[in-house]
């Protein structure tokens, strides 16, 4: 089929028109879709590419910036694509090497245009150690994929829903199954509060759980209680604590239990947790604590691939210091013998390993487990858990 030069051209003003108005102040998902209702003249189409276009332009990071904008749009079309009219237009010695694989496409670019993986990621030099960071940064040309958990009990149901409208699906394991990202699950109600959208790294965090039916648990920064839904499947007697900085975000979390038909949580606070957090438990203290800390999310930059070009060292450094400040607070609130559990969805030695390390250099605790979870390897988020346990 015949390329309409016309029409590619269209589609990459729009792109230009959405990249000059982001102002990277909001997540790139909520203001294309501002974007699109500001701009309803566009067709499906146009919406289509426009969505393509900016979020595989944001995948390069800040590689080879020296370009112009179309030509880093073609190099990052080479690279997330098979197929692509823009390149076929404006680099057509490119077009018979789109199927090549990815590490041939960069290494094809390396030597054509002197294209830097180390380029692409902020901060390459402070990935994990335990990370292989070619690897990982490759991951970011490709779109990861959607993850759900499905509740106990029903598996059969959520499963025969997918296959009914014939949706190609990958089980992980009993309850984790791989989406076809942009896959609309309301388009399901049959399976409405029989699962949760939750990404496969983060359902293997319940690994570092090892929680007891019966046991009081404190979810420390529960944002939409994720973290506490899977643990209150597998152990459904438990009693939980849920809090976090924002009434709003407690009040989605409520949403989201009412949704999944789990008991909202009883208890919950609105806790600082850079304070003193006695103020308000006292000296209460817990079978386990869930810490979810509040970091770069720099694992899961493959998802948001805008966040790549505006993070700063500046900004590491301000999370590593929220970081040390609120385990600082709520380690005294773990009982003797019993874990927290340290979580973030960041790559960097600072928030993870330099953090455990600076727990079990300053308080009485000791590793049990810790882990980068490598997400690269399963078109998933990359995320980090360690398991210590309070000694004295």
């Amino acid at each position: 089929m015949a390329i309409n030069a016309k029409r590619v051209a269209q589609h990459f003003r729009n792109f230009e028109r959405a990249l000059d108005g982001y102002a990277y102040n909001e997540p790139l998902s909520r203001y294309l879709t501002r974007f699109f209702k500001e701009n309803k003249q566009m067709g499906s189409s146009d919406r289509r590419m426009t969505s393509r276009f900016i979020y595989n332009y944001f995948r390069l990071g800040t590689a080879i910036k020296e370009y112009t904008i179309l030509d880093r749009l073609c190099y990052a079309e080479f690279l997330c694509q098979n197929s692509s009219d823009i390149l076929t237009i404006h680099y057509p010695e490119l077009v018979d090497k789109l199927d090549f694989s990815l590490e041939d496409k960069i290494v094809l670019l390396q030597s054509k245009i002197n294209f830097k993986l180390e380029d692409v990621f902020p901060f390459y030099e402070l990935i994990s150690p335990s990370i292989e960071s070619n690897k990982f940064i490759r991951s970011h040309f490709v779109q990861p994929d959607m993850f759900i958990r499905i509740k106990r009990g029903d598996e059969n149901i959520v499963l025969s829903a997918l296959q009914e409208k014939e949706v190609g699906y990958t089980c992980i394991n009993s309850n984790t199954v791989a989406l076809p990202n942009g896959i609309r699950l309301q388009d399901f109600p049959k399976i409405t509060g029989k699962y949760e959208v939750q990404d496969l790294s983060s359902q293997k965090t319940i690994n570092f759980m090892s929680a007891k039916n019966g046991e009081t648990w404190w979810d420390a920064c529960a944002a939409s209680g994720g973290k506490s839904l899977m643990l209150l499947d597998q152990y459904p007697t438990m009693n939980i604590l849920v809090s976090d900085i924002r009434l709003s975000i407690l009040r989605n979390l409520n949403d989201r239990f009412d949704n999944a038909k789990v008991k909202i949580p009883q208890r919950q606070k609105i806790l600082d947790l850079t304070t003193d957090t006695t103020i308000i438990l006292g000296n209460e203290q817990f079978d386990g604590v869930i810490l979810d800390v509040p970091c770069s999310g720099s694992g899961t930059w493959g998802r948001t691939p805008e966040m790549i070009q505006q993070f700063s060292r500046q900004k590491l450094n301000e999370f590593t210091d929220l970081q040390r400040r609120i385990v600082s607070n709520i380690l005294k609130h773990v009982k003797v013998g019993k874990p927290l559990v340290y979580i973030t969805c960041s790559v960097y030695i600072e928030e993870n390993e330099k953090i455990i390390d600076y727990i079990i250099n300053n308080f009485d605790f000791q590793i049990e487990k810790m882990e980068v979870i490598k997400g690269y390897e399963n078109k998933a988020d990359s995320m980090f858990a360690a398991r210590l346990v309070r000694i004295s």
